[in-house]
């Protein structure tokens, strides 16, 4: 998205440090998506990817383990073998302790050993639970690996994975905690949803197109509204999710994104700080979220193709009496000249009847309607975009039906990303971890806008912790609780 980003990188050495490298996330998405950039050439000529973590391997063994999930969409077939095996020939293996400073010494004699000329340009991907990262970060520092690449010239970059805290007082502390480590400079906080290729066109189609500048605000713009849905339980996160619950989980950071992005004022260049700016500046007008502007659920048990799922409370790993939201529907109110009085809801939850995530953009009546008699129950125009599965935008109108009457019905304009980008698309971590590589921060979290996020949720966090309130049940497979309908209805919304 920036136009900041460096034209030598290919040019200079670097080496990747994957933090967690024998993980579910590591093995998943971190190293295909590093493969897929290293088949289009767009690493550094000279590149070192070292994977530590605790399990005890050999190189062998670590790249027959990241093996399993390379495939490359960018490849001829024939050419695909040699490509994983130049690939797994830049892949090594360091088994340590993540507290102890020790082990991240004998990360540092190997990245020594890999390139004797000192490659110092290095990016560390911390691909590990959250309460993880100070450790990690200072175990990197006592081992002289953070800062010996600034002293010589290079860089470091520091990648980390949401969830980053659980409120504004505990994200705070990690930012100046880690802030002791690296600086703001060089952390990356990830979100992998601005990674995708709907959420990156967003802007795009906004500020590029002029049809849609003078209708985008409150004069014209009924409701926008915001759906993640998951038709999965817990998938073996149990004890990670919990904890965090779908609003940490989802809500706070995916979700705000998405609406820090149809909210923003338009920036004064694509210079990274001026996006996020005004992502910030869209943020810190939205009203904290209130006991009444939000509904909780927890999906009790129920059948869906043919399977039948447990209840949240009886899924391994769940405590008998917990009041961890599966689901949550909220409404907000960006309180500007722009979107004054528009309801930005906003819905996420898992063990629902479908896989989906999607804007919605309901346009107004039009005044003075000639066809109002005509159009009868048709709905209002809406802006779709569909951010997965089938990306796409598609735009709801109404036109006369071709015949002698006057019968409107209604139509749609849609552009599927699949059948109008003869390309390929690519996977969100390949764009997000491309842009590390070029430092390119426009689509990464910055630390003032952590905190408007987290000032937005907070006070609701606390007052469900802190008052016990149980979430209402949904069944599994169903759209969710019913209250969750009711609150879109007090504003003339369905969902």
């Amino acid at each position: 998205m920036s136009q900041e980003k460096s034209t030598a990188y290919q040019k200079e050495p670097l080496s990747i440090v994957v933090i967690g490298a024998s993980g579910d996330l590591a093995q998943r998405k971190i190293y295909p998506a590093l493969f897929a950039l290293y088949c289009q050439k767009l690493l550094p000529d000279v590149v070192h990817i070292v994977g530590f973590a605790r399990s005890e391997m050999s190189n062998t063994d670590f790249r027959t383990k990241v093996s399993r999930n390379l495939t490359c969409r960018y490849s001829q077939e024939e050419s695909n073998e040699a490509a994983i095996k130049s690939f797994l020939e830049r892949c090594t293996y360091v088994a340590g302790q993540y507290n102890e400073a020790e082990s991240f010494r004998q990360l540092h004699k190997e990245l020594q050993h890999l390139d004797p000329d000192g490659a110092e340009n290095r990016i560390f991907y911390m691909s590990i639970p959250p309460f993880l990262f100070m450790e990690v970060a200072h175990a990197l520092k006592a081992a002289d690996l953070v800062n010996r690449a600034e002293n010589r010239g290079g860089w470091t970059r520091a990648v980390i994975e949401k969830p980053f805290g659980e409120d504004r007082q505990s994200s705070d502390e990690l930012t100046s905690s880690m802030g002791q480590v690296f600086t703001e400079k060089q952390t990356y906080r990830i979100d992998h949803y601005l990674g995708k290729e709907v959420i990156q066109n967003l802007m795009v189609l906004r500020f590029a197109n002029m049809v849609f500048d003078p209708i985008w605000d409150r004069a014209s713009i009924h409701d926008v509204r915001i759906t993640w849905m998951e038709d999965l339980s817990l998938e073996g996160r149990a004890g990670y999710f919990d904890e965090y619950g779908i609003i940490r989980d989802v809500m706070q950071n995916h979700l705000l994104q998405m609406v820090a992005l149809m909210a923003m004022e338009p920036p004064v260049s694509l210079f990274s700080g001026h996006v996020r700016d005004e992502k910030v500046k869209a943020l810190r007008a939205i009203a904290p979220v209130g006991l009444n502007d939000i509904v909780v659920g927890q999906y009790s048990a129920g059948a869906m193709k043919g399977k039948q799922h447990f209840g949240y409370l009886d899924e391994p790993g769940v405590p008998k009496d917990s009041i961890t939201p599966t689901y949550a529907a909220a409404v907000l109110q960006v309180n500007n000249r722009r979107w004054d009085g528009v309801p930005f809801l906003i819905r996420a939850g898992k063990g629902l009847s479908s896989s989906m995530t999607e804007i919605r953009l309901r346009f107004r009546e039009v005044p003075g309607n000639l066809f109002k008699d005509a159009t009868g129950h048709l709905s209002k125009n809406e802006l779709v975009i569909r951010v997965q599965p089938d990306a796409g935008i598609a735009f709801h109108i109404v036109n006369r039906v071709p015949g002698l009457g006057m019968q409107l019905a209604e139509s749609n304009l849609n552009l599927r990303y699949e059948s109008a980008f003869q390309t390929k698309i690519p996977d969100a971590y390949e764009s997000l971890l491309l842009d590390v590589v070029q430092g390119d921060k426009s689509l990464f979290i910055r630390a003032d806008e952590l905190e408007a996020a987290w000032d937005i949720f907070t006070p609701i966090l606390h007052t469900l912790a802190k008052d016990r309130i149980k979430p209402e049940p949904y069944t599994f497979g169903s759209n969710g609780p019913a209250s969750a309908d009711a609150l879109a209805a007090r504003f003339n919304v369905k969902w």
